[in-house]
């Protein structure tokens, strides 16, 4: 495994990270292959208050007890849940995130969190209100670091002038290159990290059969596919191809995989042990789908 350093932070977080919105409802499956990625070398854990009502925190959190020492937890905060459980709204206010913080340490079982993230975010939101809620956090000892979840560049933007967030995680892959235009260097200019969620969009990227994915047609996403298929090999899976891909940008520190079983755990974490990207296929893999750009919140 590789470990990479988000931000400027003191974390060394798994280069293979393990997004945890793709555990079940199962406790011991889940808790199984949990110990299993961090057997392989995984230590980034990437969950929010929102999965599963809370549920995906605990599984995490009962996981990782006794072995806290070794992960880094990450969670995030700002979605509020309807009373009547119909959705959810958006609430970035300092209140809200200073009592939910303490609602994830239950569930986490934890005494701190490694990395609290602001789990989406517009550019009208009370921003040095919740960037306050954060920092009064860090000081009281319940989170280490913060950050966020967000692909909104004026956001992002914000953030990076007026806050110390150490990380951002969005939405990257060699079907989505949105970030490469607008946001990845910039991240890395400010010394902030990117962790990619959606490396392989939707398991498209590892053989699923080809359907339309944001505005990629399906043989768009077909002849995707096929390029991916031809620059792999028996030491390269397409999927290993497709990870490599985002981990090649240098402001990338972690891909957070969606994990939903052993097979799925050990090809993503074999990723590392792959030939690495030549400059000619990294240019072949540019030049055979579309970059499109992000058109809003601009």
């Amino acid at each position: 495994m590789r470990y990479n350093q988000l931000g400027q932070s003191t974390l060394q977080a798994s280069a293979i990270g393990f997004g945890c919105m793709s555990l079940g409802d199962n406790e011991n499956h889940n808790t199984r292959l949990l110990h299993q990625a961090l057997g392989l070398g995984v230590n980034f854990f990437d969950t929010a208050d929102l999965y599963q009502h809370g549920r995906n925190e605990i599984f995490v959190g009962k996981a990782f007890k006794d072995r806290r020492d070794k992960v880094i937890l990450a969670t995030k905060v700002g979605n509020q849940w309807r009373a009547d459980g119909s959705g959810w709204d958006w609430n970035p206010h300092k209140s809200y995130i200073k009592a939910c913080v303490h609602h994830s340490l239950r569930r986490l079982q934890t005494d701190y969190i490694d990395l609290y993230q602001l789990h989406g975010g517009t550019i009208n939101d009370p921003i040095s209100e919740t960037i306050e809620a954060f920092e009064e956090l860090v000081q009281e000892g319940h989170i280490r670091y913060y950050g966020l979840s967000s692909i909104r560049p004026n956001v992002i933007r914000e953030y990076l002038k007026r806050s110390h967030i150490v990380s951002n995680m969005m939405q990257y892959s060699h079907l989505d290159r949105r970030p490469e235009e607008s946001c990845l260097g910039l991240l890395r200019q400010h010394g902030v990290s990117a962790v990619v969620r959606g490396g392989l969009a939707k398991g498209l990227l590892a053989g699923k059969a080809p359907l339309p994915y944001l505005d990629h047609g399906q043989e768009a996403v077909a002849a995707a596919q096929r390029l991916l298929q031809s620059l792999s090999s028996e030491m390269r899976s397409p999927a290993q191809t497709a990870l490599l891909y985002c981990l090649a940008n240098p402001a990338v520190a972690s891909v957070a995989c969606g994990i939903s079983s052993e097979a799925q755990l050990i090809e993503n974490v074999k990723t590392l042990e792959a030939p690495p990207l030549t400059a000619a296929e990294m240019q072949l893999l540019q030049e055979g789908i579309k970059a499109y750009t992000y058109m809003e919140h601009r």
